[in-house]
């Protein structure tokens, strides 16, 4: 995938495939987002899925739902940076995805949930390594 051409522009395949990935993760933050800052009862089935999350974010107050809105917007303003060959969204998007691989390891390392913690280290490495690949940089940097 990485270096695969598409042979209609001759631009790596890789960037529209990262760009979906994160307008995807944008609309989970964005869902996510506001449930927290409105609660109610159209979420609770929602939340019913990944009760600890929900609990951890409680704890936070507010501000979980201002920092997934936040997330959002970074996701989804760096999916389209991306399609539009800007170099700053590439930046966002490498910043995005470490930052994500870093909290996934730490979680790996505190509660040694190797399902969890460790694929979420694996596909943050995965969305890295596919973002710094040669045909990649070419387009964007």
């Amino acid at each position: 995938m990485a270096d695969d051409i598409d042979i209609g522009k001759g631009k790596p395949v890789t960037v529209p495939v990262i760009s979906v990935f994160l307008f995807l993760a944008a609309v989970v933050a964005l869902i996510t987002g506001i449930s927290l800052l409105f609660p109610g009862p159209i979420w609770n089935g929602m939340w019913e899925m990944n009760r600890p999350a929900y609990i951890a974010f409680e704890k936070m107050g507010r501000l979980s739902g201002a920092i997934l809105l936040t997330l959002a917007a970074m996701a989804g303003i760096a999916g389209a940076g991306l399609l539009w060959g800007r170099r700053w969204a590439w930046w966002i998007a490498v910043v995005l995805f470490a930052i994500n691989g870093l909290g996934d390891l730490i979680n790996l390392i505190l509660s040694h949930d190797l399902l969890r913690g460790g694929t979420g280290v694996l596909i943050a490495g995965a969305f890295l390594f596919f973002l710094t690949r040669p045909g990649v940089r070419r387009q964007l940097l």
